[in-house]
């Protein structure tokens, strides 16, 4: 998978800063970041154009390419074993926290002798981090929850990282012939921010053979258990159980394995009080006689309700609308109508202008913004006023038949509350996005005014990855919420959806929607690759029950226009 070579690039990457080696792990962490974004496995395109290929890609060079070419031909890279050996064991887990960068963990590892998670968690305890030079309390305290946050998500991953594995397991086991249905179940089916493992149900003829193909797929690292209806392989760290079912039974299981377990007691419960029994195997009478089993939207309905998509059945008042007919019609991808969060070169992005409008084009769109960074943002190239005024031009010069771009930027909130650029600058732009890249570790009121005053900017439009999580890497920075929704509704200013940070969370997005405040979903692209990442932020507008209407970017162009005005 494209994630388990990334995972090593960008391991050694940290391992080389520790070391301070300069610009190489630059070069690695970009490399990563395309192999991350790529919806083509980089296996294929090694098996098309071998080499060649690797070194097309953007931020990938012959040194890279050799090394990823390596790893497809021997499972390994003989440089990355011997950077492992040059630091102690368990180290890497220290990187994986999200308030410890690569300079620190090696300070921790030199003037502590902390060479694992659980010297790291002694070491809290005793309260010894807070007395090493360049740490303190408040250091302490944020370590403490990033340990905290790797616990609670061990073993499990981003939506991002296994919807395209289960896709693929879909893709192969539908060649087998004799299969009628397969659907993926589990919080994949609910498109929960992080997912544990996969589970695929089946119908088939022959569930030997659908077994057979599931167990035999390249990249399965080990085979746990396989039997004639039900089968369990692990890939790399994913996990991914199939079961083949009796048709007659498909739409009960379907109901059961998809979950959540909150949901499935609530309505057994249900159907109790009604007078029934309902299991895996479908709605009973008392007396044993079968009500429904084959579709689970006859469940729902004999149970007296409307049918309850999957992404809402997390006992979050679900129920309750069903009864009384009132789930609403949840945004659907295909109503995405643009794209207004994306980088270019001109900042830290892999393409041109160009090469973006051109993806955006192949997916339908309308309109796209190109947001590349402001000056403060020196790390990702930022733009200062005389690069920004050259940018727009180019962007103005860019036309892509039947696509509106947008000139737009993404300016930084600074500490005091002031944007990036003056107005002067802002006005030139067509969209402004502000967002927060620094002092993650301030009070909540300070975070709270700060954000707050940024949005009485009059040229601000959007709020970008409001609460600045990035989901299994770096906790929330503490804000009040329901003042930073009253100021964006009091506006007019949307609050973004950034698909591969998973921010906005569902459950805010479902208090901004009961707020009454217009949200937006971007892909944050930096490649072209990324902007297929627009389908896990509508995953998170529907848990967070949100409609089209509540979506600026599904709007079309003419009246997307008006919103900007």
């Amino acid at each position: 998978m494209n994630q388990d070579i990334a995972d090593i690039l960008n391991e050694m990457a940290d391992i080389l800063e520790m070391q301070g080696v300069q610009w190489k792990p630059n070069a690695y962490k970009k490399a990563a970041r395309e192999l991350e974004s790529l919806e083509t496995d980089f296996r294929e395109i090694y098996n098309k154009d071998g080499i060649s290929g690797l070194k097309n890609l953007p931020g990938i060079g012959e040194h890279i390419a050799n090394k990823i070419e390596e790893y497809i031909k021997t499972g390994k890279i003989k440089a990355y074993e011997k950077l492992k050996k040059s630091i102690p064991n368990g180290v890497g887990e220290l990187l994986r926290i999200p308030s410890l960068g690569p300079k620190k963990v090696w300070q921790l590892v030199k003037k502590a002798k902390i060479h694992s998670l659980k010297d790291l968690k002694k070491a809290i305890k005793q309260g010894k981090i807070k007395n090493l030079k360049g740490f303190g309390e408040k250091s302490q305290s944020e370590i403490s929850k990033g340990v905290s946050m790797i616990e609670a998500g061990s073993g499990k991953n981003p939506i991002y990282r296994v919807l395209p594995l289960a896709l693929e397991i879909k893709k192969n086991i539908e060649k087998v012939k004799g299969v009628k249905k397969v659907e993926i179940a589990g919080s994949l089916r609910r498109m929960k921010e992080v997912v544990g493992d996969i589970d695929i149900l089946v119908t088939s003829d022959y569930p030997e053979k659908v077994m057979d193909v599931f167990t035999k797929m390249d990249g399965v690292s080990r085979i746990l258990a396989k039997g004639s209806t039900k089968s369990a392989v692990m890939f790399s760290s994913i996990q991914a159980d199939v079961r083949v079912l009796k048709p007659e039974v498909f739409g009960a299981a379907l109901q059961y394995f998809t979950g959540s377990k909150e949901h499935n007691v609530a309505v057994r419960k249900i159907a109790i009080k009604k007078g029934y029994k309902l299991s895996e195997y479908g709605l009973f009478e008392r007396t044993g006689k079968l009500i429904a089993a084959k579709d689970e939207e006859i469940i729902y309905k004999r149970l007296g309700m409307s049918y309850v998509p999957p992404q809402l059945r997390e006992l979050s008042g679900e129920l309750e609308a069903a009864m009384k007919n009132k789930i609403p019609k949840l945004v659907e991808l295909n109503e995405i109508n643009g794209d207004l969060h994306m980088h270019t070169k001109a900042s830290d992005g892999m393409h041109s202008i160009a090469e973006m409008a051109k993806a955006a084009k192949e997916k339908k769109y309308e309109y796209i913004a190109i947001t590349d960074h402001s000056k403060s943002e020196h790390i990702a190239n930022g733009l200062d006023e005389k690069r920004l005024s050259k940018h727009l031009e180019e962007i103005a010069k860019t036309k892509v038949s039947g696509l509106k771009i947008f000139r737009g930027s993404e300016v930084d909130i600074l500490k005091n509350g002031d944007l990036d650029y003056d107005n002067k600058t802002l006005k030139q732009l067509d969209i402004v996005i502000a967002s927060i890249h620094s002092g993650f570790k301030s009070s909540k009121e300070a975070m709270t005014k700060r954000i707050c005053s940024a949005l009485q900017n009059p040229y601000v439009k959007i709020l970008a990855h409001p609460t600045g999580r990035v989901v299994l890497r770096r906790n929330p920075y503490e804000v009040n919420l329901d003042k930073v929704f009253a100021a964006a509704k009091e506006r007019g200013i949307a609050l973004e959806i950034n698909c591969p940070r998973l921010d906005l969370r569902d459950i805010y997005v479902k208090k901004a929607v009961e707020s009454g405040c217009k949200l937006v979903i971007n892909t944050d692209s930096h490649s072209t690759d990324q902007l297929n990442l627009m389908q896990y932020g509508v995953g998170i507008a529907q848990r967070g029950w949100a409609q089209s209407k509540n979506i600026i970017n599904t709007l079309p162009l003419k009246q997307f226009e008006k919103w900007l005005k």
